[in-house]
């Protein structure tokens, strides 16, 4: 398990990993802005589909507000296409395939399934504020209202 605790108040880890349709991003590209940092387990699953599709539906709301959102799983870039395309999504999707940044989230945890444990990513979303500071954290996030809570979290940064 992580032993990595980030809290709200705490600078978020700044990273760059390669995202969907080629090139890089990191919190950096869109400082000053607030930033929806979400880690998800694995593309094309059905609550990772709902979630992206969830987010992908608010993103005017989201820009609206000044936020960009981010999607972070190890899946490969090439899935990231796959996925984005096959479901019309509008979001970034960015690759951590060597599980970095989700160490460094404490997002890479201990799972248990079928009375059997293993690693994965911890279903969390980070708020970011525009210093570039964590506002808020979800974790084990339940993906039902959980688009519309970031969002009325967003607006009330």
């Amino acid at each position: 398990m992580t032993s990595v605790t980030l809290a709200p108040g705490d600078a978020a880890p700044d990273f760059t990993l390669p995202r969907d349709g080629g090139g890089t991003l990191s919190p950096a590209d869109v400082a000053g802005k607030p930033v929806i940092l979400y880690f998800y387990p694995k593309d094309d699953t059905p609550g990772c589909t709902k979630e992206a599709q969830g987010f992908t539906e608010q993103a005017e709301a989201f820009a609206a507000s000044g936020a960009s959102v981010l999607g972070v799983s190890k899946d490969s870039v090439r899935k990231h296409d796959k996925f984005r395309d096959k479901y019309g999504l509008r979001i970034a999707l960015l690759s951590d395939e060597q599980g970095d940044v989700c160490e460094r989230y404490g997002v890479w945890v201990e799972k248990s399934m079928y009375g059997k444990t293993y690693m994965g990513i911890e279903r969390a979303t980070f708020l970011i504020d525009s210093a570039g500071r964590i506002a808020r954290i979800w974790r084990q996030v339940k993906v039902d209202g959980h688009v519309d809570e970031v969002l009325a979290a967003v607006r009330a940064l």
